[in-house]
């Protein structure tokens, strides 16, 4: 994700369509609801685009305006005001452009069959390479400033606060940059670069024979979304197929889809080399200036914590009545729920869990669930998952695949997380500071799930009821943290060898894999069978297309527990502490932004603390599990 919620948003929508569901909400779309849309639920996008010619002329409208973006550089710092006046062209620009990747991105999602949708597509990846190689010569002129020009250039023009944080973010990375002939090379190679996630994704989408299966008298295709409806089966046996024959074909695939996935991590480690990082890691997390130590700790200190996730596989066997585990029992409920909910009860229960935060948070969200931006349902080529996405000055958009269920309700909760961090910070900041990065944005997301899961346990009517609730929510642990992590694991495994110089190909990538299921699983110490079928699921994962991006889930999970959990107990100023940071967007990095907030995400403490909660809650299931029914 980009510093900017339009830019931010244009790219998770874009994600999203082409690299399938995002990893902590995936939800597959099911014959049964693909009928005829309901209007109420489909999101409205003329206060974007009025109808796709619009859209069209407003590309080629930035498209023609290229050279005269590429002129600004004549006199770019022949002064402050000259500066500002360059700066303020640009960003109006940039919002427009970011105007066209969403709606693009959108249109995209809902209907992938859609020629024209695949057409738009293309048209903004060109796009996108052409505006990046014209505005190449940006970075360059201001690094030429100079440190005490710039300071001297913001005190004299008050207009330049609002590009503060551009101005210094450049002079920041300076060292890092190459000269501006070859940033624009490398910004035209854009799309040549990315071609190998392209590849990835029509091999397993387009043109991969995936295996069928007769489940329950019906002929099911085991494709991802197959999988990801089949994988939670009651029935044992169906499920040890649909992984046998799912991962099979996967592991079929294992050479061009190691070689796919060699090339995207070698782009990342001689782009390292090139920029002179230490790491790819390093290079990647230097845009919004995040310690590698944040990374490398939170590896450390989940693995420290798998004894819990450890207690945790025990219980799910003991629960599911199994006389071992395998792989395949990771994701059938352990307790079962009839109750459904409706995108307005969602909405409703959405809103009265964020009590907590204040009657303001509440009336905002309350006014964006009605401004008809949401696309609810899935439908027939619809992209699975779910995502927030926005223009600067709208409400945002929020990606959906509702099927009613508790998981379902938490995906929009989770989602109105993001909306209303764009909300909050686009009303506090200006354009160019209102985009957050990722670090900070499932922060809030992730923090309306665990306000939403103190809300449904305290409203839990029966024994039944709340163990529910509680094995809901220690999966939601497993599922956003230790899997993340474990994610995040095999993508430092991947870069470090490749930098070390060890070949890099998709039977190397398999034992790395396998060797990490081993042992999150608790293979050596019994606690879970890894089969080696399983063991090409780094290939099914589509978000090691887009490096160092699932630790982040991880990390977000463990600020959002500490949030909440003084939220909860009412600390005094929390909420507002809490919201200030989703106020400050971009403006500030997010190490420091959290620090300042009493969270230090470069220490153990909150991950320490994380696992501490995962155990309180085996705690209590248990003691719910020793009580008479």
């Amino acid at each position: 994700m980009t510093t900017r919620p339009t830019l931010l948003a244009a790219l998770l929508a874009t994600a999203c369509a082409a690299f399938g569901p995002s990893l902590a909400h995936a939800q597959a779309a099911t014959p049964a609801a693909a009928a005829a849309p309901d209007a109420r639920y489909v999101w409205d996008l003329t206060p974007m685009f009025a109808n796709d010619a619009a859209w069209d002329a407003e590309r080629l409208a930035i498209q023609a305006a290229l050279p005269s973006l590429r002129e600004l550089r004549n006199g770019f710092t022949r002064d402050a005001a000259s500066l500002r006046q360059a700066l303020d062209t640009l960003s109006s620009w940039r919002q427009r452009y970011s105007r066209v990747a969403v709606y693009a991105s959108a249109m995209a999602s809902t209907d992938n069959r859609d020629a024209r949708n695949q057409e738009r597509q293309s048209l903004l990846r060109s796009l996108g390479g052409q505006w990046g190689s014209a505005l190449s010569w940006v970075d360059s002129e201001i690094r030429q400033l100079g440190e005490a020009k710039v300071n001297a250039w913001l005190a004299a023009e008050p207009g330049l606060k609002k590009h503060e944080k551009r101005l210094r973010e450049v002079l920041r990375q300076a060292a890092h940059q190459l000269t501006p002939e070859a940033e624009g090379a490398l910004a035209a190679f854009g799309p040549v670069l990315g071609a190998a996630t392209n590849s990835r994704t029509l091999l397993t989408t387009v043109d991969t024979d995936w295996p069928t299966l007769v489940v329950d008298g019906k002929t099911e295709k085991l494709n991802d979304i197959g999988y990801a409806r089949l994988r939670a089966h009651p029935d044992r046996a169906v499920r040890q197929q649909v992984f046998e024959r799912f991962f099979g074909t996967y592991g079929r695939l294992e050479n061009t889809l190691g070689s796919l996935l060699g090339q995207r991590v070698e782009t990342g480690v001689v782009n390292a080399r090139l920029r002179g990082y230490p790491s790819a890691v390093a290079a990647s997390l230097a845009e919004n200036d995040i310690p590698e130590s944040v990374y490398r700790t939170l590896v450390a200190e989940t693995n420290k914590g798998l004894p819990t996730l450890h207690r945790y596989l025990k219980l799910r066997q003991r629960l599911l009545g199994l006389p071992d585990l395998a792989y395949h029992d990771i994701y059938p409920d352990l307790v079962k729920s009839e109750r459904r909910y409706t995108p307005e009860e969602s909405g409703d229960l959405t809103v009265a869990a964020t009590a907590p935060l204040g009657a303001d948070y509440q009336r905002r969200l309350r006014e964006a669930l009605g401004a008809k931006t949401m696309h609810v349902f899935p439908a027939p080529g619809k992209s699975s998952g779910a995502y927030q996405s926005g223009v600067y000055g709208l409400t945002p958009l929020v990606f959906l695949n509702h099927q009613g269920t508790f998981d379902s309700l938490s995906t929009f909760a989770h989602e109105w997380g993001h909306g209303m961090h764009t909300v909050l910070a686009n009303a506090a900041q200006p354009f160019e500071t209102a985009g957050y990065p990722l670090f900070l944005a499932e922060i809030a997301s992730f923090s309306n799930e665990l306000l939403l899961q103190q809300h449904m346990l305290a409203q839990a009517k029966s024994r039944e009821e709340r163990l529910y609730l509680l094995t809901e929510a220690v999966e939601r642990l497993r599922s956003s943290y230790f899997r993340q992590t474990m994610f995040a694991e095999f993508e430092l495994a991947t870069h470090d060898a490749l930098q070390r110089g060890e070949p890099l190909t998709g039977k190397r990538m398999t034992a790395m894999y396998c060797g990490l299921l081993r042992k999150y699983h608790g293979a050596d110490q019994g606690v879970m069978k890894i089969d080696p079928v399983v063991c090409s699921e780094w290939a099914f994962v589509p978000h090691f297309h887009r490096p160092f991006y699932v630790y982040q889930y991880a990390t977000s999970m463990a600020g959002a527990a500490y949030f909440t959990e003084q939220i909860l107990q009412k600390k005094p100023g929390m909420p507002e502490t809490y919201l200030s940071v989703l106020r400050s967007g971009g403006s500030v990095h997010p190490v420091p932004r959290l620090r300042a907030a009493g969270l230090d995400m470069d220490s153990p403490a909150p991950y320490q603390a994380l696992v501490r909660h995962m155990d309180r809650l085996l705690d209590e299931i248990e003691k719910l599990l020793a009580q008479k029914a």
